[in-house]
């Protein structure tokens, strides 16, 4: 018996079809995989899938029920996971748990068994603020909210995206144990490892359904998209002698707790290097002292040439950096946020006007200087962030999990720019939760417990460990933190 039937769906904004004549099944307790670049209609077909939005054209069926006309029949058996965490960050673990509850007719206590499994794990933190834990904890968290009114169906829009490589993996065996009690489950991912973890999965690109079949079907059928060439990059070849980071002894306390616990190391001129660690190892602190954006207990560091104690503001002009969330202005177009970010970095008019044409030119966004950012693709914003952040020619570029939530291509796109940029002797900082950029460094670092464990090249940390490859390098490290990554 289908769980969820999808026949000739359609939808559009204005001019902008969202949907195209979209049709698939879903098989009552299967693990069902909806994968595409960003922009393919994934939210939109959530949306119509929990009856939150309405087709244009064809019918949904979730357990039988219409999606038009049985909507309320429909609410009461799924569970949603929109891609952005659907917490209350001002409320407690417990506050947001009760108002789920509340929302769907039932009590905590009512619903405990349905998320006992995963609830326990966070349990003991219920009485702090959902905006104070760590991804890792966020997910179980919006899990346990999600299932507490025992749901049939579990509809995932990207629920793993920014969290690290050992929470993904105990996320994805929480959801193994869902479907052991029959519960049907559809989850849209970036990740190939988590792709694969799917029974079925459905290839969704500009509205269209281009494919259906198992995670080795699609990615093989679809290989230039999902698993795109490697990038040739002589390790080291561009980098200098020169220092452009120097790190010893750092420490930053909150109170009793150390989030960065005497760390040391030097990054050279033009190097890429990966700062990894799982959620709570102390990477982001860490990244802030260098950046001038927080002050350190005890320690030194000193970031092109500038003292990261007393040349903060000195440091912030030298560097570039951009966060997770991008730091462009959605509601100015291309060009206006090149010309704003120029002029904040200092830059005369003459030097901004030539070096933005030089720069749309080479992102080949020429055609699109008077677009308005709101409206490009997930990896154009992406691009053009990291260009903006290098555009006056900084000593370093700190980059926070630059790719997160990108098709494997997109991202091998933005790897181009960062050889680019570390050709020309610009320092590149970044952290990332995907292990295959890890093996894109120059050298790794890998903070856990707000200590650096390990340092080397991918190749000297793989035959150090006696492991395959990156990821389970991280993995084999992770495992050994004793702190909470709350």
């Amino acid at each position: 018996m289908n769980a969820i039937e999808v026949n000739n769906v359609s939808k559009s904004y204005g001019k902008v079809k969202a949907l195209d004549d979209v049709s698939f099944t879903v098989g009552q307790g299967e693990v069902f995989g909806l994968i595409g670049p960003d922009g393919a209609g994934k939210t939109s077909l959530y949306r119509i899938l929990c009856t939150l939005l309405l087709p244009d054209s064809g019918t949904v069926a979730v357990d039988g029920f219409d999606s038009v006309r049985q909507m309320t029949d429909i609410r009461r058996r799924v569970g949603y996971m929109p891609g952005k965490f659907s917490l209350y960050e001002d409320l407690t673990v417990e506050e947001n748990l009760a108002f789920f509850a509340t929302l769907f007719g039932t009590t905590v206590e009512e619903g405990y068994d349905s998320i006992r499994a995963i609830y326990s794990q966070i349990e003991r933190f219920k009485n702090r603020r959902a905006g104070a834990l760590s991804g890792g904890m966020k997910q179980k968290l919006a899990l346990s909210c999600a299932l507490v009114h025992s749901p049939s169906v579990l509809f995932l829009d990207e629920p793993t995206t920014g969290v690290d490589p050992v929470s993904r993996k105990e996320f994805w065996d929480m959801l193994g144990a869902l479907k052991d009690r029959g519960i049907t489950i559809v989850a849209s991912t970036p990740y190939l490892d988590e792709v694969c973890r799917c029974e079925r999965v459905a290839f969704l690109d500009h509205g269209q359904v281009r494919g259906i079949g198992t995670p080795d079907e699609i990615l093989t059928r679809f290989a230039d998209i999902f698993n795109p060439p490697g990038i040739e990059h002589a390790t080291g070849s561009e980098v200098h002698e020169e220092n452009v980071i120097e790190v010893e002894h750092l420490v930053k306390a909150f109170g009793s707790f150390h989030a960065v616990d005497d760390i040391s190391f030097t990054v050279k001129r033009g190097e890429i290097f990966g700062f990894l660690g799982a959620n709570g190892a102390g990477k982001t602190t860490a990244m802030h002292m260098l950046t001038g954006l927080n002050q350190p207990t005890s320690g030194t560091g000193r970031v092109v040439g500038y003292d990261i104690r007393t040349e903060h503001e000195q440091i912030k002009k030298h560097i570039g950096y951009m966060s997770q969330k991008f730091s462009l202005y959605e509601d100015l177009t291309v060009a206006e946020n090149i010309r704003l970010f120029g002029g904040i970095y200092g830059m005369n008019d003459a030097d901004i006007a030539r070096k933005t044409d030089e720069m749309l030119e080479r992102l080949r966004f020429a055609d699109h200087k008077n677009t308005l950012v709101a409206s490009l693709p997930l990896g154009w914003k992406q691009k053009l962030a990291f260009s903006v952040s290098i555009f006056h020619e900084p000593g370093v570029v700190f980059l926070d999990e630059p790719t997160g939530g990108v098709d494997p291509a997109t991202r091998r796109q933005f790897w181009e720019l960062i050889y680019d940029a570390a050709s020309r002797g610009i320092t590149v900082f970044v952290t990332t939760h995907y292990m295959d950029e890890a093996e894109y460094c120059d050298r790794i670092s890998i903070m856990v417990d707000g200590k650096i464990k390990a340092i080397g090249t991918p190749s000297e940390l793989k035959q150090k460990f006696n492991q395959p490859d990156m990821d389970h390098v991280f993995t084999y490290l992770a495992r050994q933190a004793t702190r909470s990554s709350d």
